[in-house]
This record gives structure tokens, sequence and C-alpha cells, in this order.
């Protein structure tokens, strides 16, 4: 009778030591987080610029992670490239007459997808005006998503505000399809035309990007998935300050990018998920978030349970040591599992603390939780002070690793009734289109 009291109360010890040895403070080890955070933001990576060398060595570290670790590709590919193509659009000459008289390069703006155009009065385009006690901004956005041609006279007033749409529009823009059946050209200091005529041509090349993507199957939820994301882009090189040209995006988001890799690692080890797990790095969230909108495209939203998208762990929250802010804290009750899954631990999620800056559709989680799923964004970044946010100072010195592996500790012991399929987050009501 002694015995058989003994040998479960002896099996029961055993399994209770176990599950501890597999805590996140044992798995998840701070001198493998700094290592995976140098790498991606060393001066190798060039600052991860889309479409750059530099991203490209950071993907191929990246897909090495996932091989080492032992995750799998999606289901029909045989890598872990999940690869796309774009279109980059760069303005090269523009000529503008009005009234028989040159407008000035720094006067004129256009805004079109066409490789080569000629256009003026007698096209019967429809002609605009901006006047002074207007907003060029609001109405430039307004013209923009008519999807009309048109010919627009800027009043003089809004100087300053032109050369600000003048810088943006000379950059090169990347999207995903072309659309050649508009063009809109602004001309600033008219506020009439009799005639005008309007040359130019735009450089234009397609593209290849990549996701690098890795899964764990589900053991009997295998329909059910759980995605873990970061996007690994950054800005590249940049505008030199004290000699230093390169923004290495330490923060943003090589932090979120190792909380990817080491929780992969982390539930590898765990060997329990019941819903299937894919993580993903995504490419070009900084030019627009193509890479999360491709993604999202390639499954149905409705099989996503939940999304943790991590984007800058690297200092302490607002709130405080071991705090970390979930953005659309209260379109779903994801971060009320997560945090009846810390009970007893000193690890709080809090609301996002910064309503106006609309950061929960300003990441890699905006496309799914549009379509419904409960997909959020977990940072703990000061956006309103950071001082290192977009700089060439966004380097590994200026973090803090501590925080960075108190916050992957915690949503790895936070996601796990949610992996294990006993928790479904509320789904997020879908936008309207």
């Amino acid at each position: 009778m002694l015995i058989k009291q003994t040998l479960p109360g002896l099996f029961s010890i055993l399994l209770l030591a176990s599950c501890a040895v597999k805590t996140p403070n044992k798995l998840v080890k701070e001198n493998d987080v700094e290592r995976i955070i140098k790498t991606l933001s060393s001066d190798e990576m060039q600052g991860r610029a889309t479409f750059t060398p530099g991203i490209e060595k950071a993907a191929v570290f990246i897909e090495n992670e996932f091989k080492s670790i032992g995750l799998q590709p999606l289901e029909g590919k045989n890598n872990f490239r999940q690869s796309f193509e774009m279109k980059r659009l760069k303005p090269q000459t523009l000529e503008v007459i009005i009234d028989g008289k040159l407008v000035p390069a720094t006067a004129a703006v256009i805004i079109s997808d066409k490789e080569a155009l000629n256009l003026s009065q007698a096209d019967k385009v429809e002609v605009l005006t901006i006047k002074s006690g207007e907003s060029l901004m609001d109405r430039y956005r307004s013209i923009i998503r008519s999807e009309k041609s048109a010919f627009v006279l800027v009043d003089q007033v809004h100087a300053d505000a032109f050369k600000r749409l003048k810088d943006f529009s000379s950059r090169a823009r990347v999207v995903d399809d072309l659309n050649e059946n508009t063009a809109i050209i602004f001309a600033l200091g008219y506020n009439e035309a009799t005639s005008f005529s309007v040359n130019f041509k735009n450089k234009i090349e397609t593209l290849s990007l990549s996701n690098i993507v890795g899964m764990f199957p589900g053991k009997s939820k295998e329909k059910e998935l759980v995605v873990f994301s970061g996007h690994y882009d950054h800005l590249g090189i940049v505008k030199s300050v004290e000699g230093d040209s390169i923004a290495n995006g330490a923060d943003d988001d090589a932090t979120g990018i190792t909380a990817v890799i080491s929780l992969a690692k982390y539930y590898k080890k765990l060997n329990n998920n019941e819903r299937t797990l894919i993580f993903v790095a995504f490419t070009a969230e900084e030019i627009g978030g193509f890479g999360s909108q491709y993604f999202s495209k390639q499954l149905n939203p409705d099989d996503v349970v939940a999304m943790f998208n991590i984007e800058m762990i690297g200092k302490d929250s607002k709130f405080g040591k071991n705090t970390a802010f979930v953005t659309g804290y209260e379109k779903s009750d994801f971060a009320e599992i997560l945090q009846k899954n810390l009970e007893n631990t000193q690890f709080n999620f809090y609301p996002d603390p910064y309503p106006a800056q609309k950061l929960f559709y300003r990441s890699d989680n905006a496309t799914l939780a549009a379509l419904g799923v409960p997909a959020h964004t977990i940072s703990t970044d000061q956006i309103d002070t950071d001082k290192f946010y977009h700089t060439v100072n966004d380097e590994f010195e200026t973090l803090d690793v501590s925080n960075i592996v108190s916050t992957i500790r915690a949503i790895a012991l936070s996601s796990k009734s949610i992996i294990a399929g006993a928790d479904t987050p509320k789904r997020i009501p879908k936008l309207d289109k």
C-alpha cells in the first residue's frame, strides 16, 4: 500500500520538475538573444533596406536560423522563401509648359504609373485649382482617390506644403500593380492656364521580395493557425550624421525578429503545440507593409486563430519594467487571455498608451486584423519620446537586452493556452472595404 502511494507521488514530482526545466526562463537564453540582435543590426547588413544586398544577407541569416531550429517550410514549399514581385517607379524627366512658358522643376509634380506621357489641353483632361484658402494635402488626397487624370493648378501660398509634396513624389514608389489609366500633374504658382503640355518619363522595374516563413504543424488542430511575426527590413543607408549613414534598425525591428526566432526555438523544445504555429519575418514593412499584405492573401484568414506581431521591444515601456502594451487591446480578448496565463508572474500587458499614433493599423498585424483576425502588435517602445526611432542611432548599444528577454519570455508563457487550443480569442470586427 505504501509503495502504491509513493510511486504516483514520485511520478508527479518528476513531471513537475520536467515542466519546470522547460519554462521560458530556462529556454530563452539571454546570450542567444543578444547574438541574433547583434547580427541583424550589424553594419554588415547595411540597414536592411528593401531591394538591397543588406536585406538579402538578413534573409539568409533568418533562413539558416529557421533551418537549424527544425522549422518546416509551408505546405507545398521546399524552402522558407515566400517570394513575390513588386513594381518600383522612379520619375526620370518631367517637363511642364503653361501658356508657352516652362514651369520650374521645383514647381511641378506628377503622380503617374505610366512609363511615358505626352499630354496637353487637347486631351481634354480636367483642370482643377487648389486655392489659397484650401488645404493642399486634403485636396491632394481627394484628387488621388478619385483615380481620374487631372491637371492641377496650385496657388503660390501653398509653397511650403508643395515642397514636401515634391520631395515625396521624387522618391521611388513601390506598387503591386500599375494603374496606367491616370496621370495627375500639379503646378505651383498658377491660378489659371489657357494652354499646357506635359512630357514625362518613368523608370519602371520589376523586383523580387521575400518573406521568410516556417511552421510547426499542429498535433490535433492542424487547420487552426497561430502566427508569430516581425519585420526584418529597415531604412538602409540614409543621410550621414557624424560620419554614420547606416540606419541599423536594432530596435526596429531586429528585436521583433529576434523574438520570432527565439519563440520558434522555445516551441520546438516544448513540442506540445496542438495548433499549427507559423513564424514569419516580413519584408517591406517600412515602405508600405507589402510583405504582410502578400502573406495575408496566401491563407484563409478564418483559419488564423491569433497573430502575435512583435515590434520594437528593446527598451522599457512607459509602464516600467516587466511590461508591454498591446495595440488594439480593446478590439478582442487577446490581451486578457495573455494576462490570465501570466497569473502569479510580475509581467503585465497594458492597452496601447498612444492612441493618437494609430499604431494598430501601422504595423504588420493590420491586414489580417482588417479581415477579422485577432491580430495584435506587442511593443514596449515609447514612440512619443524615442529619439533613436528611424535614425542612425538605433543600434544595439541603445537597447536593454534584459527587457527584450523578459518580454520574449512573457510572450512564450502567455501564449500557452492559445497554442494548446484551450483558448480562442474573439474575432475583431472586419473593416469595411
